[in-house]
């Protein structure tokens, strides 16, 4: 769908006087003057049917990314949104989620709100800050990201090996979560060496051999498993961030990447290994007996893309990834809201997340880019 498609289907919303998303879809094209009187009327009415859906491509996309920029988020969420916007050459909408993380700054920690605000969550929109400020030559970017690399950097907050704690000061935990949130920053900012460091902690913490998966939550005060559970999209957290540092990663760490291109396959055959056949997992990927969801579907999806982009995934693995694609292609609603992701607010349900929706968009890219090569 074009700008300019998207521009009329927006004032047309607006001139049907909130009618649904069906209307919006069947307005493209279409002025103003149309949605007045009985067409405005014959576009209200049209409730849920076939109309209701999106009706391609560019629509799915544009109905995500609405849903997600109108989500309240917290700092990981803030983080996931801005590389979305990103990742998609969305400039404007980086700039901006870049600028409401640097507001928001406090202690060196971007995106502070709520109270619950460890050092990992909060440094997931620093790629993002990064760009803001290259592209716009803002001395305030680079300013607010340098203060949060010196939070990461001089923090006691880690264990013995170096490995950040995902959990707030004084709480010790290492989460599967922190791979996406942290390392990602560290390798955008040039800190290469910490970065592969930090995945290798959270590795040597949470990894299964055997099963070829991320375990969830290590208390480092207790010595053992606060959840040893292999979460779904904690695992999709880790292979997107083994992702994202293997492209940045420079040619003198060549050693560096091929371990961590050996990893990301390992991590993606461990998860296919218990892919379903309607192409959802469970939310604890080797437990029937936990809901189906359909984040990590789309965060291998997203791995895969660009691994198959990079050369450094075999061609093969695109048949699952298609299949998992088409999977939440399945969950988008006429509003653009991915549904049965891992939910809100506790997640511990099929439900909705704004990581969810930047997954979505995330997949989404990937796949436009592979195309593109």
């Amino acid at each position: 769908m074009s700008n300019r498609d998207n521009d009329v289907s927006r004032r047309a919303f607006l001139a049907a006087g909130g009618m649904s998303l069906a209307g919006m879809a069947s307005a493209a094209g279409s002025s103003i003057s149309d949605f007045s009187g009985e067409r405005a009327m014959q576009v209200k009415n049209t409730g849920v049917g076939s109309a209701s859906v999106p009706v391609d491509l560019g629509d799915k996309i544009e109905r995500a990314k609405i849903a997600l920029l109108g989500m309240q988020r917290y700092n990981w969420e803030q983080g996931v949104t801005a590389q979305a916007m990103l990742e998609m050459g969305e400039v404007e909408w980086t700039i901006s989620l870049a600028r409401a993380a640097v507001m928001r700054q406090e202690r060196g920690r971007f995106s502070v709100i709520g109270g619950t605000n460890p050092i990992t969550d909060c440094a997931s929109a620093g790629e993002a800050v990064l760009y803001a400020g290259k592209l716009t030559g803002d001395p305030l970017f680079k300013e607010a990201a340098d203060r949060m690399l010196e939070v990461i950097l001089t923090t006691d907050h880690k264990n013995a090996d170096g490995t950040l704690y995902h959990t707030q000061e004084p709480s010790r935990q290492i989460w599967s979560d922190a791979a996406y949130m942290l390392s990602p920053f560290l390798a955008a900012a040039g800190h290469y060496k910490e970065a592969v460091q930090q995945l290798d902690g959270q590795r040597e913490v949470l990894w299964n051999e055997k099963d070829r998966l991320y375990s969830h939550m290590w208390d480092d005060e207790k010595k053992e498993f606060k959840r040893k559970a292999y979460w779904g999209f904690g695992n999709g957290w880790t292979a997107a961030a083994l992702a994202r540092v293997i492209k940045m990663l420079p040619e003198n760490m060549s050693a560096e990447r091929e371990r961590l291109i050996r990893h990301v396959r390992e991590l993606i055959d461990g998860c296919l290994v218990h892919l379903r056949d309607d192409g959802f997992f469970h939310d604890v990927v080797n437990d029937p007996n936990s809901f189906v969801e359909t984040n990590l579907s789309q965060a291998i999806s997203y791995t895969i893309y660009r691994g198959v982009a990079a050369g450094w995934l075999q061609e093969s693995y695109l048949k699952p990834a298609e299949k998992m694609r088409q999977a939440a292609h399945s969950r988008i609603d006429r509003y653009g809201l991915i549904q049965d992701v891992c939910g809100l607010p506790h997640f511990d349900h099929p439900y909705l997340a704004p990581e969810g929706q930047a997954f979505f968009l995330l997949m989404e890219t990937a796949y436009r880019d592979l195309k593109a090569k």
